[in-house]
């Protein structure tokens, strides 16, 4: 069953020209490296400029796990520790088209 993940983050000002491309790369690797990964769009409005969100699609809440524990995301992850002021994570596990 397909498993869905919106992530909202709210950045500290002065790192959002830094987070950016490491988000994006993150984004891609999870595409391109990741089985279960099947979409993963990163959303910036220029109104609110710290804030950043995510929607990625993956096969269900394994798949999802299988991204939290990839190399890539934990170096992703402990990068931009220091630029986050908050996160909020929810998940869907009904998905329809």
């Amino acid at each position: 069953m397909p498993f869905a993940v919106c992530v909202t983050f709210t950045l500290v000002s002065k790192h959002i020209d830094a987070f950016l491309p490491l988000m994006h790369t993150n984004a891609q690797t999870s595409l391109t490296q990741e089985k279960g990964c099947h979409r993963f769009d990163v959303l910036t409005d220029p109104v609110r400029p710290a804030e950043v969100f995510l929607y990625e699609l993956y096969d269900d809440a394994a798949a999802f796990q299988t991204h939290l524990d990839s190399a890539h995301f934990r170096s992703f992850d402990q990068a931009v520790a220091g630029m986050i002021a908050a996160k909020d994570i929810k998940t869907y596990e009904k998905v329809t088209s």
